[in-house]
């Protein structure tokens, strides 16, 4: 897939991949790390010495916050998980708050409406809070709100616990990518966002055994099973925001697990246009930039049909299987486990052959869209529920990858800042479509076939690929005009 040519790859991190970093003050002993002379010992010093920063900074920001994700994915994706717990016995979550099927479908979307309302602003919370205490504030404010999920006894206490889920998860993945930029060159993004982004689809096979298991506990304590579901999956939250709080490091010339040494290694590391923690709170300048820049709209655009059109089975994605009409809705939950094992591995792959630049990331994201689109076509035209079935495990595993496999090259186009975090949290709210639309197109009353529903999602899928074409175009001009600036100069 495009091995042979690379129009995206960005000045920045041609000049990064060849460049060697030297000290800012070359005659201070203590900070040169990296000598500019042309010594094999000093250079394998100097490459093992980043290699062990890397992994110290990876354990906390790319491990940690993976845990927490996977908590994150499941606190949101139980409630889909919780539309056909203990369905049979007759204490299902429908029936107990006497839900419609009109009032089922606003209470899922509900909870991306308060996504797109918090989520771009709240990226920007890390310039005024330390990451630190706003990753605490977040993880106990959901955690919290997911366990009252269990108290609720009707239709508007549940849109407002849904909506306060969803308020207080929406600045995390976002700011999660907005926190890495601080850490990372372009070029390390890739292979780090994969494992990030995979284990969320873990996270989503493991909603769906936990779900299993905690229908057996329907009846306990005088508790359906779903609102056992809701309090035994908000826990582990409000006990990772204690560990975020107290050993989440902040910015790399601020952070205190670092030493002097490692501290003015990493200064500098970066490029100019790179998010910095000393940087002021607002740059007018590069929100105006970033807003006349095409590839805000373009981008913005493959998110939302990609959300719609990926994504938006996801919502569903229990019930939609249920209904192929083999199987219990207990073992339902069961087999909702291979479709997001697949797209784990599948993820881990891509990442890794992103990373070793054996395929490129415009080129895959064009063939994850292509391939969604034959999975659509199969659930559209085929009646045979073991193909259906195997036709959702792909569909999963392609929606769960196409933006991790393009969130690198949208950082690299923002500049700034303040750019990035709204930026990246404008873009990361468009997805959130996924959720206000998915829910309606993916409504009971399309099924058992859906067939409607996979053709809306086509419809939004062919534009996608339009819209990552044509930002693959513009970014690639403005590489363009940026090598030709400096080849002038």
């Amino acid at each position: 897939m495009g091995q042979n040519e690379e129009p995206s790859k960005s000045l920045d991190t041609a000049i990064i991949d060849d460049a060697v970093v030297t000290p800012t003050n070359p005659s201070s002993s203590s900070d040169n790390i990296i000598s500019l002379e042309d010594n094999e010992v000093q250079s394998q010093f100097s490459a093992e010495f980043e290699q062990n920063l890397m992994r110290k900074i990876d354990w906390w920001l790319v491990i940690f916050y993976s845990v927490v994700y996977i908590f994150r994915v499941i606190d949101s994706s139980n409630y889909a998980n919780a539309a056909i717990i203990n369905l049979e016995a007759g204490t299902g979550i429908k029936k107990e708050l006497g839900f419609t099927p009109s009032q089922w479908s606003w209470t899922q979307s509900i909870f991306s409406y308060s996504y797109m309302i918090f989520e771009p602003s709240n990226t920007l919370a890390l310039k005024t809070f330390k990451p630190s205490r706003w990753m605490f504030a977040l993880i106990l404010s959901w955690g919290v709100s997911a366990c009252s999920s269990a108290a609720v006894v009707n239709f508007a206490g549940m849109m407002c616990v849904r909506f306060a889920i969803g308020a207080a998860e929406a600045g995390f993945f976002p700011a999660v990518l907005y926190h890495m930029a601080f850490w990372y060159k372009p070029k390390e993004l890739p292979q780090r966002v994969a494992v990030f982004y995979s284990v969320g689809q873990v996270s989503s096979a493991l909603s769906g055994l936990l779900a299993y298991a905690i229908s057996y506990m329907d009846g306990l304590g005088g508790l359906a099973g779903w609102r056992w579901l809701f309090l035994l999956e908000g826990l582990p939250a409000i006990l990772l925001s204690i560990v975020a709080l107290f050993g989440l490091p902040d910015y790399p010339e601020t952070s205190a697990f670092l030493t002097e040494k490692e501290r003015a290694f990493l200064k500098g590391r970066l490029g100019e246009s790179a998010p910095s923690g000393k940087a002021p709170h607002w740059d007018t300048a590069s929100v105006k930039k970033m807003l006349k820049d095409p590839t805000f709209y373009t981008f913005s655009l493959f998110w939302i049909c990609h959300g719609i059109g990926g994504f938006g089975i996801g919502y569903a994605l229990p019930t939609v299987i249920y209904e192929l009409g083999f199987t219990t809705t207990a073992n339902s939950q069961l087999m909702n486990m291979p479709p997001y094992v697949c797209a784990f591995l599948f993820l881990n792959t891509i990442g890794f052959l992103l990373h070793r630049k054996i395929i490129r990331p415009w080129t895959t994201a064009v063939a994850i869209e292509s391939t969604l689109i034959i999975c659509y076509i199969i659930l559209f035209t085929v009646s045979h529920p073991i193909v259906r079935y195997f036709a959702l495990i792909v569909a999963i595993s392609c929606a769960g990858s196409a933006y991790p496999v393009i969130w690198p090259e949208r950082i690299r186009a923002l500049d700034g800042t303040v750019a990035s975090g709204i930026g990246i949290g404008f873009t990361n709210a468009m997805a959130q479509w996924s959720g206000i639309v998915g829910p309606q197109i993916y409504s009971t009353v399309y099924g058992p076939t859906y067939h409607t529903s996979y053709g809306i999602c086509l419809g939004f899928l062919c534009v996608g690929i339009a819209a990552i074409l044509t930002s693959w175009l513009l970014v690639w001009r403005k590489d363009r005009r940026l090598a030709d600036l400096i080849e002038s100069s």
